[in-house]
């Protein structure tokens, strides 16, 4: 299973940045949210927003920054973020790069929930949610399912 996940993780760090965020819109789909991508331009830091209506009108409102490369968020990235989200708010943070302990202790004492999710919790993501992905999201990330015999 760690060769598996070791793959995916590989598979989704191919990804391009507008691929990634369709990724998480994808996810946050096959866990049952409504979700889309923010347009390009400024954003004020939401790359991605899910609510259970599609239109932030019933609670979690979930925005998400997402930011894919290799360096690791630091505690002020993370600060702006929280600036961002409002009462009723659920904020997810992306990075493929990880966190720093900063930033980890950042997110821990924010008023509003916030998740980070780091590119371990996003295969483990992936492969929990992907019976429930679209065709088009499947297609970012092609996986096979293998049957192991039953000892």
């Amino acid at each position: 299973m760690n060769q598996s996940k070791e793959l995916i993780k590989d598979k989704i760090i191919a990804l391009d940045a507008d691929e990634m965020e369709q990724l998480i819109a994808t996810v946050l789909r096959g866990m049952g949210f409504r979700a889309r991508v923010s347009p390009k331009g400024p954003d004020r830091g939401i790359d991605v927003f899910a609510s259970p209506d599609g239109l932030g009108l019933q609670e979690p409102r979930i925005k998400v920054e997402v930011k894919h490369r290799s360096g690791t968020i630091g505690a002020q990235i993370l600060r702006s973020f929280i600036g961002a989200l409002r009462p009723g708010d659920k904020g997810i943070f992306v990075s493929t790069g990880g966190f720093t302990r900063e930033a980890r202790y950042e997110a821990d004492r924010a008023n509003i929930p916030l998740t980070l999710v780091d590119i371990d919790i996003l295969a483990e993501l992936v492969v929990d949610y992907y019976e429930e992905f679209s065709l088009e999201g499947k297609a970012l990330i092609p996986l096979i399912r293998i049957y192991w015999p039953a000892e």
